[in-house]
């Protein structure tokens, strides 16, 4: 598995990057193609109560350049079971608890990663990026490393390319970074924090509400790195 590790990989070799239109995912984005990646980003419409980070993913793929950027439905409100994906189930604002939030999406990463993973093998890529952290990551578990390790095991037990001798690797650059040392990394990449939507219950404006546990991770992070915050809030 590659995590923070630097990765050293031709400059012609394309990688599919998943792009939720926050701060983590543009930060991976800026990392993988400062590495020289050809990046292919996919956006995921899970019917998500913070559509708005898909707009500010389009803006964040326009910005870097990306070589494509796919948007891709799927109904995961048809499911429910999370804060951000049943409006029945509220967003907690009372501050970071202890345990798995109601904002966990059950299978969502690995959802998302299969979907990467398809699109990888068509375009004959081997990289994948991913922006989950370790550090600051609310608890979920599919953000952990023996998670990514896994998946990234499976992948190469499940796909032509792979029985055919060309490994797939699952980038997740920021596996062990805390959210100070994720901002300040992509602020030395360029990244433009201001495109970017990390709020779970962001207005259609994209502007924050401050206070979800999403919203507190971003504003520490940003006063812990000493950089001004960008986020627009709504109150």
């Amino acid at each position: 598995m590659t995590t923070a590790d630097p990765i050293d990989r031709s400059p012609d070799k394309r990688a599919v990057v998943l792009l939720s239109g926050g701060l983590d995912s543009a930060t991976t984005l800026a990392i993988a193609g400062a590495a020289g990646f050809a990046c292919h980003c996919l956006s995921i419409d899970y019917g998500q109560r913070h559509r708005a980070e898909l707009h500010a993913a389009t803006a964040v793929a326009a910005a870097f350049g990306a070589h494509a950027h796919r948007v891709l439905r799927l109904s995961l409100e048809d499911f429910g079971g999370s804060a951000l994906t049943d409006d029945a189930i509220a967003v907690p604002v009372t501050g970071i608890a202890p345990g798995i939030p109601v904002t966990y999406v059950p299978a969502r990463n690995t959802i998302m990663l299969s979907l990467a993973l398809a699109w990888a093998e068509v375009l004959g890529s081997g990289d994948i990026f991913v922006g989950v952290n370790a550090v600051d990551y609310s608890g979920y578990p599919d953000c952990r490393p023996e998670y990514i390790e896994a998946f990234e095991r499976m992948a190469n037990l499940a796909t032509k390319a792979a029985v055919e001798g060309a490994r797939l690797r699952v980038h997740a650059p920021l596996i062990d970074l805390g959210k100070a040392q994720i901002i300040a990394r992509g602020a030395a990449l360029g990244v433009d924090y201001a495109l970017t939507v990390s709020c779970y219950q962001a207005d259609e404006l994209g502007r924050a509400c401050g206070i979800c546990d999403s919203c507190r991770l971003r504003r520490a992070g940003f006063v812990t790195a000493g950089l001004a915050d960008p986020t627009r809030y709504a109150r």
